[in-house]
Parts: C-alpha cells; structure tokens; sequence
C-alpha cells in the first residue's frame, strides 16, 4: 500500500501546507517568539507527530508505528543537542530574538532537502552495500563515545568556521544588520548580512548533525517513509523547542550523555544486526528509558551555581 507514490505526496502536501500557514498567517510579521508560545507550538507539533502514528498503526502495522515513534524519539532527542549550537550562533553573531524565527524557519527548509537527500542515500548504501551497515555502525558508536566525554566550554567564534569563511570569499559580509533581510546593497556593492550568515552556519550545523541522526535512524528501519516523515516532524518542531528551552539548555545538564548512550546502542544495534536483531520495542523502550533517565538525572542533580565573587 505505501509503495505507491500518494502517501508522499500527501505529507509533503501538508508540510508544505503548515509551513505556508506559517510564515504567510501566524508568523507573518516578524515578533519575539515567547515561551509560552513556543510551548503551545512545540504541544502542536507533538500532537500532530502523535496522530500521524497512530495513522501508521492502523495503516500499515505495529511494527512500522514503533518504528516511527523510535526514530522519531531519538530525533527530537538529538535535536536539543542541536540547540545549544544554534543558541551559540545567533549569539555569536548579535542575531536579535525578533528575526530569529526567520532565520530558523528557512533553515528548516533547507534542512528537508538535505535530510531527504541523506536517507536516500543511505537506504541505498545499505540495499546496495550490506557492509555499509557497520560502517553506520561504528560511526555511531564512535560519535556516542566522543559525545560522553566532557569537553571544556569555549566561546563559538563564528569568524573561524569553515561556513564563515567560504561565505567571504563569495561576497563581502556586512557588519550590520539590514532589518530582516539576508542580502543589502552598500553603495552599489551587494553584502551578505550577519542574518544570512546565521541561516548559512545554522545549516551547515544541521548538515553536520544529520551524519550521526540519519544513520541512528536507518539502525530502527530501512523504510525510507518511515525515515523521511519521522525526521521531518522532528525537524518542523526544531523551531518551537529552539524557543521554549534555549533559555533554560543548562538545565539539561546530562542530557549528552543519554544522547550518547542511544547512539551507542543503535550503533550496537546495527553492528549486531547479522547475529541478532533488537526488536522494534525493545529499542523503543531502550531509547525512552535512557532520555528519560539523562532528563531525571538533570533535574535531581542541578549544576550548582558559580559563588559570586564578593562571597567568603
């Protein structure tokens, strides 16, 4: 039944169709995006993420409607890695709240191409070549080792980035910023403003993350529907969560090291696949319990406050 071409043209439809209502109704004026709208976005997303498996269910099984809610657990999991970095962009480059959600919204764009374009490509790696499996494999288990170890904080200096510095040898980027828009013209020269440099390193840093966050997926399914609708609905909520917990990221103190843990255990997942395959609710369950727990384990143990200095 979903080997026919209808069921993607009926979700690309309706993302296309809330992405309109996005940027052309609710958001059609540029405002700061506050918490508690942030909130009953990201409440709006999850739902229609929810219904949209329970339509999986009833249309095409348990084991695909498992699949979904896996896949999609662990990007939405991910994707609050991602925040931190977008959070230490917009800083970097003095990206002021009111035109954030421009910045994201196109960003979002962006990165459904490129996501499509990467789980293609690898459910064709994996059909064509079975031993690019534990290649998938050992990245993951790599990326979620390198992840568990602390490293030491240091300021995002945009000017530094591979992205940056490719964009100046295209165009000259302005200094300041010209309202919302990405490109303004100084005397008679067309400049790159500082909000199209966000967009550019914003996507680059989705690029980057999808390496690890496709292939973490295709260790749940190799349905490509499954893959693709899973990874956008956790992409078309980025925004909102982007909103509603950038300010409070610090309170997710070990939240890396349940992300690790699940990319080690896909990773595991998908080594093992030849010898023994992982039930669907069994790596759900793995999953939700090791996000629940990293979530848990933040909010038992806070990071304690810095002393201030006029302090004994």
């Amino acid at each position: 039944m979903f080997d026919s071409y209808w069921p993607w043209i009926a979700f690309n439809g309706f993302v296309l169709l809330m992405l309109a209502l996005d940027l052309g109704v609710f958001n059609k004026k540029d405002h700061v995006i506050g918490v508690k709208e942030a909130l009953g976005w990201s409440a709006l997303w999850i739902s229609l993420a929810l219904v949209f498996n329970v339509g999986i269910y009833f249309m095409m099984g348990t084991q695909p409607a498992t699949e979904f809610l896996t896949g999609y657990l662990i990007e939405k999991s991910l994707s609050i890695d991602n925040i931190f970095v977008i959070a230490m962009i917009f800083s970097a480059l003095g990206i002021p709240a009111l035109y954030q959600h421009r910045v994201l919204f196109w960003g979002i764009i962006g990165a459904l191409v490129m996501r499509a374009i990467f789980i293609f490509a690898g459910v064709a790696l994996i059909e064509k070549f079975h031993w690019m499996i534990y290649v998938f494999g050992a990245l993951l288990v790599f990326t979620g080792i390198k992840m568990a170890i602390p490293k030491l904080e240091t300021d995002f200096d945009a000017e530094k980035s591979l992205a940056m510095r490719a964009l100046r040898k295209v165009m000259p980027v302005s200094p300041k910023l010209d309202g919302n828009n990405f490109f303004t013209v100084q005397n008679g020269k067309r400049y790159a403003t500082p909000l199209f440099a966000a967009l550019l390193l914003v996507e680059t840093t989705d690029l980057i993350f999808a390496v690890d966050s496709i292939p973490a997926i295709l260790a749940i399914t190799k349905d490509p529907f499954i893959v693709y609708t899973s990874n956008v609905f956790a992409i078309l909520g980025l925004r909102s969560l982007y909103f509603a917990v950038a300010g409070v990221a610090s309170m997710f103190r070990f939240i890396q090291f349940g992300l690790a843990a699940v990319l080690v255990f896909v990773g595991a997942k998908m080594l093992l696949v030849d010898v023994y395959k992982i039930p669907a609710f069994t790596s759900l369950t793995v999953v939700a319990v090791l996000i629940a727990a990293s979530m848990i384990a933040s909010k038992l143990f806070p990071a304690k406050e810095a002393k201030s200095s006029d302090q004994p």
